[in-house]
């Protein structure tokens, strides 16, 4: 059996993050991603088995009781989690597998599965994640305030992270991400400096 291994990648809404693993994906076809079960409605373009496997709260919560999942939190007033058996079968098949969810579940992952490996992405700019979340034009203008507060708020946690991501060149950002899970550290390695200091800025601490 090839080794593989298991990434947490997580990042605020409108970070990038669904767009560097899809051309991840398309990169690589050594990694899986574990589609996750979800609440929410789909999004235009977004099928069921694919982007996400679409339960209601019923379904959801008995999937729970069946202790089917390594990790599940509410976001945004719905219900998120990451399938145990799933991810375990493409691990034994030697594919190393990424796991697209958010802080709290990237917690609960390195409690469970200590040897992951956990990335986290964010913009270099709070403006730029409004612009982003502005031009998907999916949400009101209420829902985008509140969710520049959750970006804000879920910032705040990449401390916990093995490796940050600024993704202001996504072609760079895409060769970080791909560099972590190949040799173990990402291409600007040399550029941590700059990054707390970004980080710093976006926290407001800067």
């Amino acid at each position: 059996m090839n080794e593989s291994n298991l990434y947490v990648v997580a990042a605020p809404s409108g970070g990038g993050k669904t767009s560097l693993i899809k051309a991840l994906l398309e990169k690589d076809e050594k990694i899986s991603l574990s589609v996750s079960h979800t609440t929410r409605p789909p999004r235009p373009g977004e099928t069921d088995g694919v982007h996400y496997h679409f339960v209601d709260e019923r379904v959801f919560q008995e999937l729970l009781e069946q202790n089917a999942f390594l990790e599940h939190a509410r976001v945004f007033d719905h219900l998120y989690g990451t399938g145990r058996e799933a991810v375990l079968r493409q691990l034994k098949m030697g594919n190393d597998v990424i796991l697209d969810i958010d802080w709290q579940g990237a917690r609960q992952i390195r409690a469970s599965l200590p040897t992951c490996s956990t990335i986290f992405i964010t913009p270099p700019a709070l403006e730029l994640l409004h612009q982003r979340l502005t031009r998907r034009g999916q949400d009101s203008a209420a829902t985008i305030r509140r969710r520049m507060r959750d970006a804000q708020a879920e910032i705040s946690h990449w401390d916990e992270f093995d490796f940050v991501i600024i993704n202001d060149d996504f072609n760079l950002a895409l060769s970080d991400l791909h560099s972590i899970i190949r040799r173990g550290r990402p291409v600007r390695e040399s550029e941590k400096k700059q990054n707390a200091k970004i980080l710093a800025e976006l926290l407001g601490t800067g």
